[in-house]
C-alpha cells in the first residue's frame, strides 16, 4: 500500500468551520510559501462559503484572493469545494454559468475540484463534472455521508459509481457532521475500493472525536488521501489536526514523509493569527459529542450559535439542536450539508423562536420541498408538505432542476453592464447580485478617485494633507445626483475632482466642503406623529419580524410589492420578505384581511419584533382613520 496523502483544509474549512469564514487574505500571505513546502496532496484554498464571504464580510475579491493564493504556492495544487450545480451559492445556476464558473476558477489556479451535492442527487453533478473534464482538472466526486432509514452502503455504493460513469478521478467520503465511526468507515473504504476502484478519500470532522481513528482505518483499508488541519484551526467543528496524524503514521506502511517540524513551526503562525484576532480553540464539548444524535455538522453548528447570537436568543441552542432531528425526518432526512444544513436548521430556528411549528417558512425550504433541489432521499411528511407547498407547483420527479435554470452568461453580462471588467466580475455578479453590486460599485469609485486624484492634484505638496475618504464620499453623492465636478479645500488645499465625460470647462456645481463625509448624507427620516399611532384601530393586528434580518417588500430588485397599502389578503399570503441566515423568509399574513399601513422602506434593516404592517381583520372592519 502506498503511503497517505494529505490535503489541508486550514485555509477554507479550517476557518470556515472554526472561524466562520472570517479570515483575511492578509492573514493567510506570509505562511503559504512555507505551507507549499510541505508536500501535500493538495491545499484546498477556495470554494464553499469563502466566495460568499468575501464579499459580504471581508470586502474582499475572492477572484483575487485566489491568485493570490496560486501565486504563493505554485508547488502545491489548489483544491476548492463545489456545491454542484449550485457552485459556491445557495441555488441553481444555469449549465452555462457552471461552464463559465469552472474553467474561470481553474483558469485562476484550481486543479482539483471536489464537487458534491447535498441529496446526493447525480443530476445535480453533471454540469460540474462536465466542466472540470472539459477543462483537463481533478475531479473528485464527493458523497454527503449521513444516516438515516434511507441512507445504506448500498446506496452509497450506487451514488460512487454513478460518479465514476461521470468521469470521477477520486472519490470523497464526506463525513460533514462527524458521524462516521471507525469500522464503519473501514467497511465504507473496502467496499469503494473493491467495487468502484478509484482513489478514496476521506473526509471527516472531528465534532464527536472519532476522526482521528476513522483516518487510521481508512488508511488501513486503502484509503489513499485524508484531509486535516494545522493546530490552531483542528478540532472542535474542524478536522484532526495535521500534527497528529502525521505523527501516529510515522514508522507505520502508511507515513505521510511530511515534516513534523516543519508543520510545528507553520502551525505556530496560525496559533499567533488565532491570538491576534481572539478567535477560538476548536473544542468538543457535550453538544458536539451529541451529534450521534442532532447529527449537525460543525460548520452548520458555528453558523447556529452565531445566528441565535444576533438573534439574541444563544440560551436556546439545545431547544434548536433538539428540533433540527424533527424537521429533519419530516421533510425525508436529507444530508446536514449545504445548503440543505442551512435550509434545515434556519426551519428549526423558526420554529423555536416562534412558538408555531413552520409557521415561518423560508422560500427556499418551500423550494426543496417542491423538489427544485433535487430529490429527497426519504418520503416527507404529508401534512407538512401541504402545509408549506399549498397551491405551489411541484415539480415532475423526471425533471432535473438544474435545467429548469436558463440565464446565460452574456445576458448576465448585459444586465451588470460596464461596472464588470472582466469575466470573473460577470460570474461574481451571476453568483451573488446584490453584494457583487455592491462591491463592484465602491471599487470603481475607488479606482477611480485614485485616478481622478493622481490627475489633478499635481500642484499639491507632498506634505498637503487630503482625506480621501472624504473625497470618495463625495463623488458617490455626485454621481447619483449628476454633478459635475467636486470641489474639496482642506487645510488650504483645493482640490477638483471631475466626473468622467466631464470637460474641463464643465460648470462647479457643488461649493467647496470641509466638512466629514456624514455632513453630506442624506438627513434621517423624521419619525411618525404620535397622532397616528393614537388613532390607530384596536382591531388591527401588527404583522411583526420574527427575526434580525432586513426586510424586502418584492420577490426580487425591481419587481412589484408583494403588498401595497389598500390590498386585500388571504390567511397565509406572503407580505413580505425577510433576509436572514442566507435565507429569503416568507413573511404571511395570520389572517385575512385589508393591509392598512406599510411600516417600513424597502431594504431596511430589522430587529426582532419591529412592526412591517398593519392589517385590519375582515370580521373586524372598521371605518379607517383619516390619518392612517
Amino acid at each position: 500500500m502506498a503511503r497517505l496523502q494529505i490535503m489541508d483544509t486550514t485555509i477554507r474549512d479550517g476557518q470556515q468551520s472554526l472561524w466562520a469564514t472570517r479570515m483575511q487574505l492578509g492573514d493567510m500571505l506570509p505562511i503559504l510559501p512555507k505551507m507549499d513546502k510541505v508536500g501535500y496532496w493538495a491545499i484546498e484554498a477556495w470554494g464553499g462559503a469563502t466566495f460568499d464571504s468575501c464579499l459580504r464580510f471581508l470586502d474582499e475579491n475572492p477572484w483575487e484572493r485566489l491568485r493570490s493564493i496560486k501565486a504563493n504556492t505554485p508547488n502545491t495544487p489548489l483544491a476548492m469545494l463545489s456545491r454542484g450545480q449550485n457552485l459556491v451559492g445557495y441555488k441553481h445556476y444555469s449549465r452555462d454559468i457552471v461552464f463559465h464558473f469552472i474553467q474561470c476558477a481553474h483558469r485562476n489556479g484550481i486543479e482539483v475540484f471536489r464537487v458534491f451535492d447535498a441529496l446526493n442527487d447525480i443530476r445535480n453533478v453533471v454540469d460540474n463534472a462536465e466542466a472540470i473534464k472539459e477543462c483537463g482538472a481533478h475531479f473528485e466526486g464527493a458523497i454527503s455521508y449521513t444516516i438515516s432509514p434511507v441512507h445504506t452502503l448500498d446506496s452509497f455504493l450506487e451514488y460512487g459509481q454513478q460518479l465514476k460513469e461521470l468521469g470521477a478521478d477520486s472519490i470523497a467520503i464526506k463525513d460533514m457532521a462527524g458521524m462516521l465511526t471507525p469500522y464503519r468507515t473501514e467497511r465504507m473504504v473496502k467496499a469503494f475500493n473493491a467495487e468502484i476502484g478509484l482513489p478514496v478519500h476521506i473526509h471527516c470532522h472531528y465534532v464527536g472525536g472519532m476522526a482521528p481513528a476513522n483516518i487510521i482505518k481508512a488508511a488501513e483499508a486503502g484509503a489513499a488521501i485524508a484531509d486535516t488541519a494545522h493546530a490552531p484551526l483542528a478540532f472542535g467543528n474542524s478536522h484532526p489536526a495535521v500534527e497528529m496524524i502525521v505523527a501516529a503514521f510515522q514508522e507505520s506502511r502508511y507515513d505521510t514523509g511530511l515534516d513534523l517540524n516543519l508543520l510545528f513551526e507553520i502551525s505556530e503562525y496560525w496559533e499567533d493569527i488565532r491570538k491576534r484576532n481572539h478567535y477560538k480553540r476548536g473544542v468538543s464539548s457535550l453538544t458536539h459529542m451529541k451529534v450521534y444524535s442532532h447529527q449537525v455538522p460543525g460548520g452548520m453548528m458555528s453558523n447556529l450559535m452565531s445566528q441565535l447570537e444576533v438573534q439574541k436568543a444563544s440560551d436556546r441552542l439545545p431547544e434548536v439542536m433538539a428540533e433540527i432531528p424533527k424537521v429533519r425526518a419530516e421533510v425525508g432526512y436529507p444530508p446536514l450539508v449545504t445548503p440543505l444544513s442551512q435550509i434545515v436548521g434556519t426551519q428549526a430556528v423558526f420554529n423555536v423562536l416562534t412558538g408555531k411549528r413552520w409557521s415561518v417558512i423560508s422560500k427556499e425550504m418551500k423550494d426543496y420541498i417542491c423538489g427544485f433541489y433535487g430529490k429527497a432521499p426519504g418520503r416527507m411528511d404529508p401534512a407538512i408538505v401541504a402545509k408549506v407547498t399549498g397551491d405551489a407547483e411541484m415539480l415532475d420527479p423526471d425533471i432535473a432542476p438544474g435545467s429548469l435554470v436558463t440565464t446565460t452568461y452574456e445576458q448576465v453580462a448585459e444586465e451588470i453592464g460596464d461596472l464588470a471588467h472582466s469575466e470573473e466580475d460577470v460570474l461574481m455578479y451571476a453568483l451573488f447580485p446584490n453584494e457583487a453590486r455592491t462591491y463592484l460599485s465602491k471599487h470603481r469609485t475607488s479606482e477611480k478617485v485614485d485616478f481622478l486624484l493622481e490627475q489633478e492634484s499635481s500642484g499639491t505638496k507632498e506634505d498637503d494633507y487630503v482625506d480621501i475618504n472624504q473625497i470618495r464620499e463625495l463623488v458617490k453623492v455626485a454621481e447619483e445626483s449628476g454633478v459635475g465636478e467636486i470641489v474639496v479645500e482642506e487645510e488650504g488645499v483645493r482640490i477638483a475632482v471631475r466626473m468622467p465625460g466631464e470637460s474641463a470647462a464643465a460648470p462647479v456645481a457643488a461649493p467647496a466642503v470641509a466638512a466629514a463625509p456624514a455632513a453630506v448624507a442624506a438627513p434621517a427620516p423624521e419619525a411618525a406623529p404620535a397622532a397616528a399611532e393614537a388613532q390607530r384601530p384596536a382591531s388591527w393586528y401588527a404583522v411583526e419580524a420574527p427575526m434580525v434580518g432586513t426586510y424586502y417588500e418584492a420577490p426580487a430588485p425591481g419587481e412589484a410589492p408583494f403588498v401595497k397599502v389598500g390590498d386585500e389578503v388571504a390567511a397565509g399570503e406572503t407580505l413580505c420578505i425577510v433576509e436572514a441566515m442566507k435565507l429569503m423568509n416568507e413573511i404571511t399574513a395570520e389572517e385575512m384581511g385589508t393591509v392598512r399601513e406599510v411600516c417600513l422602506d424597502d431594504a431596511t434593516p430589522v430587529e426582532f419584533g419591529t412592526v412591517l404592517f398593519y392589517i385590519e381583520p375582515h370580521e373586524k372592519a372598521t371605518s379607517v382613520p383619516e390619518q392612517a
